[in-house]
């Protein structure tokens, strides 16, 4: 099946051409999904997306009109294409569930480490021949309490990980399962109560109109005094504005973040020096409590072959499904235009 790949980094290519071995005729393009580059998927019968790319309504209908049937998005995310609309246009998405939770919850228990200990301010020192102490002293992980917004397969490995370091462990999800709270060794508490008690919140939820901005200036000033704050979900689920006032304010301590909500065409490239910058995003880099990565917490060997393996697995079945759906048509009398729909 002829598929176009868009925002391919070279890093990915081997992955790529690896899993498919040539059952798909595929083009791989480091150009970024747009409402400009949809004409490069004329004649494809499926394309392949990433996070950034923009597969919004407008955009879909040109990929319609290309004749464009399916997306496989390389990603567990799907908040970069507009479902609904998608449905309505008769195009097929498919997701990579699960490509390799331990890599994001890792990097997750990384962001809380590097900061509390300070380990970047403290290797820039070293780097500059300084070793004076004063301004690295931490805090034990063991014995602080750990607020956990999100239990999928992140958030519960996150949960198992920091039971380890000796962490009282609280979560928030919409849904709850006992089992699950006896063998992590957490307890499920309400969302007031998270804010209230925990010296360290990380969120694992998926980006929906429910939890966009979940993280505002309401639900800061329900946290404790210099509380930690992780982000290695979506970007859209922190008001930045309103952290980075918080931050400024001493009301939280430390922030980690490995998504940013105004992300797109800024991350998974390098910049010249006369681009313009978010200043947003320049000002919170200037903090030294402020721990910035660009959407890399999934980048491991085992994720990029997983969300590879699984991409060329998705093409794989709907092709299968799509010409077992056309041959059932074709063995009907149907007119033509049946068969085109």
């Amino acid at each position: 099946m002829k598929t176009f790949f868009y925002s391919v980094k070279e890093f990915e290519k081997p992955y790529l051409l690896n899993a498919n071995l040539n059952t798909h005729e595929v083009s791989l393009s480091t150009q970024s999904l747009a409402v400009e580059t949809a004409i490069l998927s004329a004649g494809y019968e499926a394309i392949s997306v990433f996070t950034n790319d923009d597969a919004s309504a407008e955009v879909l209908a040109l990929l319609r009109e290309n004749g464009v049937k399916y997306i496989a998005t390389r990603s567990v995310g799907t908040d970069h294409i507009d479902l609904v609309a998608a449905k309505q246009m008769d195009i097929k998405v498919g997701n990579v569930p699960a490509y390799s939770p331990y890599s994001i919850a890792e990097h997750t228990i990384g962001m809380m480490l590097a900061l509390n200990r300070k380990l970047i301010l403290a290797n820039a020192n070293a780097h500059q021949y300084q070793f004076d102490l004063a301004p690295l002293i931490g805090f034990d992980m063991h014995g602080k309490t750990v607020g956990i917004i999100g239990l999928g397969e992140i958030g519960s490995i996150v949960a198992k990980i920091l039971h380890g370091f000796g962490c009282k462990v609280l979560v928030y999800d919409v849904v709850q399962d006992s089992k699950k709270a006896e063998t992590l060794h957490f307890t499920y508490v309400t969302l007031d109560t998270l804010y209230a008690e925990a010296d360290i919140i990380t969120l694992h939820v998926p980006f929906t109109a429910q939890t966009k901005y979940l993280i505002n200036q309401e639900s800061i000033n329900k946290m404790k005094n210099g509380v930690m704050l992780i982000n290695t979900s979506r970007g859209g689920i922190v008001n930045t504005k309103d952290i980075l006032k918080a931050l400024i304010s001493g009301k939280i301590g430390y922030l980690g973040l490995d998504v940013y909500e105004n992300e797109r065409g800024i991350f998974f490239k390098n910049h010249q020096p006369q681009e313009k910058k978010d200043q947003l995003l320049l000002t919170l880099m200037q903090l030294e409590n402020v721990l910035i990565t660009g959407h890399q917490a999934f980048l491991t060997n085992e994720a990029l072959t997983n969300i590879a393996d699984k991409t060329i697995e998705n093409l794989s079945d709907w092709e299968k499904e799509y010409y077992k759906e056309c041959n059932s048509k074709i063995g009907k009398v149907v007119h033509l235009e049946e068969l085109l729909h």
